[in-house]
């Protein structure tokens, strides 16, 4: 997948984990009940913890890569956004919800975590090729 097209990616799943994140964590839980209906089950402090995890993982997804500051937290951010959305996908599926959402936001974490892993190529010094032997 190209960088551009990753870019675009987490740039739509940082704004969504960014948007439900915030909604977790500022919005009462009764009115939270009404459209998230696991919320009811669950205590305060626990929908409290998912909010900040999904800012803390939309963060992830951008900051390390603009800033050139340990740009392999986007990969890790990815992967534990995609581990945030497994649950997700039991949780309603337990409920006799649509999986299909939180499923698709986590194949696309699945996709960054995929294209961030991946190391830069290397680049040889002019004139010089590199040894596909030693890597």
């Amino acid at each position: 997948m190209s960088n551009t097209a990753l870019w675009i990616v987490q740039g739509l799943l940082a704004g969504v984990f960014a948007l439900t994140g915030a909604v977790k964590l500022f919005v009462p839980r009764e009115k939270l009940e009404k459209r998230m209906h696991w919320a009811g089950s669950w205590p305060r402090w626990r929908i409290r913890l998912l909010g900040l995890a999904e800012l803390a993982g939309a963060i992830g997804l951008v900051v390390p890569m603009v800033t050139g500051i340990a740009p392999g937290l986007t990969a890790v951010s990815a992967l534990c956004l995609a581990v945030l959305m497994l649950g997700a996908v039991a949780t309603h599926r337990r409920l006799r919800e649509s999986v299909l959402p939180a499923a698709i936001v986590g194949v696309l974490c699945l996709v960054v975590a995929a294209g961030r892993f991946v190391p830069p190529a290397r680049h040889a010094p002019e004139g010089q090729q590199i040894s596909r032997t030693a890597a």
